[in-house]
């Protein structure tokens, strides 16, 4: 499983604008550039966001993008399923349209598990502490390791 571009792209603008000043506004151009994303591309990514209510857009001269909420407001999920939808590691967890075999898969546990750790992950990732901490090392520790 990979995020697509858009999602890698979403979470790198909402950094940046978190990392402004409050209530600073930025036009797509200048974001582009900032965030090193195609502004064409850029469009589509902030679409999503603003119909999520993320980021609010504002128009005439001292237009731009700003964040809709506060930092601390935001996790990673939310910017991730803005752009992606729900996440859904497999159709047979919940919220997918389900499968016939889930009594009798002895898969489906770690499907669920799965999903329930990551979701768990990007939700506890807020947007405020990712902007505080732009290079941050992970200190998990992972049972392969």
């Amino acid at each position: 499983m990979q995020l697509t571009r858009a999602a890698d792209y979403a979470v790198r603008v909402m950094i940046y604008l978190a990392g402004l000043e409050a209530g600073a506004r930025l036009r797509r151009d200048e974001l582009a550039v900032a965030v090193d994303v195609p502004t064409h591309f850029l469009a589509k990514v902030l679409q999503s966001l603003v119909r999520a209510r993320l980021v609010a857009a504002h128009r005439g001269s001292s237009g731009g993008f700003s964040l809709a909420l506060p930092p601390a407001a935001i996790s990673v999920l939310q910017v991730v399923e803005a752009v992606e939808g729900p996440i859904q590691l497999n159709f047979c967890v919940p919220g997918g349209p389900g499968c016939t075999r889930q009594g009798q898969c002895p898969g489906h546990w770690v499907w669920m598990e799965a999903q329930a750790a990551l979701t768990h992950v990007l939700k506890n990732a807020l947007i405020s502490r990712l902007a505080a901490a732009p290079v941050q090392q992970s200190n998990v520790v992972y049972p392969w390791n």
